[in-house]
């Protein structure tokens, strides 16, 4: 743990944060540097959990005056500890079983027995689950019941690197400093953390979904390519994916299921996400829809600055992974400069988060000849790319309730967006039949359909009225339902109730 990083014996509220702030840009960081930032009243404390220290490079934000408390954690780099002596539990297998029937229970409910952090010390330790003989033979018991066609090795470092990072989230839930609530903008360990914490401190617990986090992890596990078994093809079921695969989605699902029920709130970007929620085993009455905001008066000045013809520019904001899917911008820009030679696309967003994939972009670009048209910018200022910019565009195969777009919004730049996450309800509008009435803010469009996307942006860019149209759709909705102040009050209020509320849990 670095020593130059602010500590506190105490604050008021406790970010969890998973892969995200404050290494990484954009996304929930940027979400969870302008609620620290714009809620000067509280004090805040972050744990930051993160894979391995070679993944993350340096801070990338400015921390905020009340931030007062970093602690950084990595769940899967070296631990650093001896074996030691293991110490053999009587009847371990069988009371593995139990341990495992009820962490899987469709309740949901953590145990009681785990919410103590001396369960983790002190009775199954990680030296036991690691390095015993009862948890050899338990494994192995597992093994022979559920997955006896696939090789045993696979098998065992699945379970071992599944639950190793529970004993790390126990060691860090039993120092946290005191906190008088915990906030996680995810489940997966980020939650399943917040609800450890929250039953040790006997503090609330938050929850806010920025995108469904089992979805999220479903999509990145399957596309691994890093779990490589499967059965040979002759012997596979109809309709069968690896095990491997299917283990991880499972154990994120209950770990998930655990944070739901925990929390006190349960928030989530749009109406749709709350729905999923629910259908993931979320209480209804805790769910809440607060939509992200954005300082529409600050991107005031960009729209100020906008010349009076469009410009035949597609800006991409974001960052250059997969995910975003811009291969398949670019080959929408294939299509679009074949009918607009004029048009540029311009890739606005880090390109050092996975450099393989941006030199398979730039290749990809020099092969369909667009060196002249589309244009990697790297990390820029909003305020200087957006007056310049006709059309913002997302390509993602995934997203919860993008900022960029409300960003864009403020500044007078329709969107076309692929249908992931909220990107319909923010262009077409979706949180009741007035913001409906406003109108099409742009286009939503299929996912990785290169063709649906060049002819929304040649109809954009050629249709001056049609432009115009969605440019005064996009300012009324930002307007009036997207206002950074109307977000900022609807957490203040509610963590100061929390924190005020005069009882614990």
């Amino acid at each position: 743990m670095n020593d130059s990083f602010p500590k506190a014996d105490q604050v008021e509220i406790m970010i969890l944060a998973e892969g995200t702030y404050p290494y990484i840009r954009g996304g929930v960081s940027s979400w969870i540097h302008q609620l620290i930032s714009h809620l000067p009243q509280f004090t805040f404390g972050i744990c930051f959990l993160g894979s391995r220290p070679e993944d993350y490079g340096e801070i990338r934000y400015q921390l905020p005056e009340n931030l007062i408390h970093l602690e950084v954690h990595y769940l899967f780099g070296e631990s650093g500890r001896e074996r030691g002596r293991v110490r053999e539990i009587p009847d371990a297998p069988e009371r593995l079983e139990s341990l495992h029937k009820a962490l899987a229970s469709p309740h949901g409910t953590l145990p009681a027995s785990l919410r103590s952090a001396t369960f983790f010390r002190e009775e199954f330790t990680e030296g036991f689950f690691l390095h015993s003989q009862g948890a050899w033979e338990y494994i192995n018991r597992r093994y022979l019941e559920h997955a006896p066609d696939i090789p045993f090795i696979d098998y065992f470092w699945t379970i071992r690197n599944i639950h190793r990072p529970i004993w790390t989230l126990a060691s860090i839930a039993a120092r946290l400093p005191r906190c008088g609530l915990f906030h996680s903008p995810s489940t997966g360990y980020a939650g399943f953390l917040g609800a450890l914490a929250s039953y040790q401190q006997g503090v609330p617990f938050f929850l806010t979904e920025h995108g469904i986090y089992t979805r999220e992890r479903k999509i990145d596990l399957l596309q691994a390519d890093w779990i490589s078994y499967r059965k040979p093809t002759l012997l596979r079921q109809p309709e069968e994916f690896n095990v491997i695969k299917e283990t991880w989605i499972d154990f994120f699902s209950r770990i998930g299921l655990f944070a739901y029920r925990r929390a006190r709130h349960v928030f989530s970007l749009f109406p749709q996400a709350r729905e999923i929620q629910l259908r993931f085993g979320a209480e209804a009455s805790k769910c809440e829809v607060i939509p992200n905001g954005v300082n529409v008066d600050r991107l005031g000045e960009a729209l100020a600055r906008r010349p009076e013809e469009v410009p035949p520019v597609i800006t991409l904001i974001g960052r250059v992974v997969s995910i975003k899917d811009i291969k398949t911008f670019i080959r929408a820009m294939r299509i679009v400069v074949s009918r607009l030679p004029e048009a540029e696309g311009w890739i606005v967003g880090p390109l050092d988060e996975d450099e393989l994939y941006v030199e398979e972009c730039r290749q990809m670009v020099q092969a369909l000849d667009l060196e002249r048209n589309v244009r990697f910018l790297g990390f820029q200022n909003i305020l200087d790319i957006l007056p310049q910019t006709g059309i913002q565009t997302l390509t993602s195969i995934s997203e919860g309730m993008p900022l960029v777009i409300l960003e864009g919004f403020a500044a007078g730049v329709p969107c076309v967006a692929t249908d992931v996450g909220s990107c319909r309800d923010l262009i077409e509008g979706g949180l009741d039949d007035a913001d409906r009435a406003i109108g099409s803010a742009g286009a939503v469009t299929e996912i990785a359909n290169p063709s649906q996307l060049a002819r929304e942006y040649l109809d954009l860019l050629t249709d001056r009225e049609r432009w115009q149209a969605a440019q005064k759709a996009a300012l009324e909705r930002v307007h009036r339902y997207y206002r950074e102040e109307l977000f900022l009050q609807r957490y203040s209020d509610h963590y100061r109730k929390a924190l005020h509320g005069g009882h614990r849990l």
